[in-house]
């Protein structure tokens, strides 16, 4: 089950935070939330987002990531649900898998400029899949992330967007599970396997 909380009430929110640092304010408030254990919370265009992680998502996170870090090496900025500040209005985002090009680094809180993106993975939950499909695909898109594979457990389908350009992708492929997905011609220049995707 999913909780959308649309607005967090708080004892001190009279204190507003500046535009510029209402990301910050907000996973601050948040993380003294009892949120309960095993929990993703995003925040999707201002709105705060908690979602189960389930064994099957994670299998299929710990198979993408597995096969980034075999073809690049330890030394690659491999991530999994971690912070990135995205474009739009007020885009929290929580990645499933987030590679960072050769050489990026983040900044001072740790955090990669989305512009350092190379490819993400996000795998649709059923009550948030409309924000994977919509608003996160397009900030992905304005931020130039030139691989996006959005996985589909539910539909054992795989959708690869690439080619962004004025907020938007141009193309896209779509495989069903057991079909690699190659992605020999993006950046990333390998291909992913996912005959061991788990089917939800």
């Amino acid at each position: 089950m999913t909780v959308v909380l649309d607005r967090i009430e708080m004892a001190d929110s009279d204190e507003l935070s500046p535009e510029d640092t209402f990301l910050d304010d907000m996973f601050d408030r948040l993380e003294r939330l009892p949120v309960p254990e095993g929990y993703k919370v995003e925040i999707v265009e201002g709105t705060v987002y908690m979602s189960p992680q389930r064994r099957t998502h994670w299998r299929i996170i710990f198979s993408v990531a597995r096969q980034l870090d075999s073809h690049f090496g330890e030394a690659a900025e491999i991530d999994s649900d971690v912070r990135i500040d995205l474009p739009g209005y007020r885009n929290g985002f929580c990645p499933d898998v987030a590679k960072a090009v050769d050489g990026a680094k983040p900044d001072a809180k740790g955090r990669f400029d989305p512009k350092d993106l190379e490819f993400i993975a996000e795998v649709i939950s059923k009550d948030t899949k409309g924000n994977d499909y919509g608003p996160k695909k397009q900030a992905y898109a304005e931020a130039g992330v030139p691989v996006l594979l959005i996985v589909d457990p539910y539909e054992a389908k795989c959708h690869v967007h690439t080619s962004p350009k004025d907020g938007a992708y141009h193309s896209e492929l779509i495989t069903d599970f057991g079909e690699p997905i190659d992605l020999t011609c993006t950046p990333l220049g390998l291909t992913i396997s996912t005959d061991k995707f788990p089917r939800d």
